[in-house]
């Protein structure tokens, strides 16, 4: 492996720790670098994971309009490459997504979010 591609690893492998950590922008951060600094293939799928940390970043800064519009826009991208991709069950997290999206619809207070519904990658 040379040194991009470990470099592309690492940061695609920082994003996930930060993603499950709940630490969402963190996690949108090394993600948009990957995004920004390297010609990828998977791309879109990069573009998607970026958008869906953003989304729940959203949730925790309590803008209901910006995670419902940024889980949104993930979903197609996500969703070329389901059912599994990377490792990742990307089925799993569209059904999140959609389990999310209905919650906010229904609960406007996202002071009482269910981080359980956080999708895990």
């Amino acid at each position: 492996m040379n040194i991009n591609e470990k470099n592309k690893e690492i940061l695609y492998q920082q994003g996930l720790e930060c993603f499950i950590d709940h630490r969402f922008y963190d996690a949108h951060e090394y993600w948009e670098d990957l995004w920004s600094e390297y010609k990828l293939p998977d791309a879109k799928f990069i573009q998607g994971l970026i958008q869906l940390s953003v989304g729940y970043f959203h949730i925790s800064n309590l803008n209901i309009n910006g995670a419902r519009g940024l889980l949104n826009k993930c979903i197609p991208k996500l969703s070329e490459y389901a059912p599994m991709y990377r490792n990742i069950d990307i089925d799993g997290i569209l059904k999140a997504i959609d389990r999310t999206l209905k919650y906010i619809d229904k609960n406007n207070n996202l002071k009482e979010f269910d981080w359980g519904l956080v999708p895990k990658l």
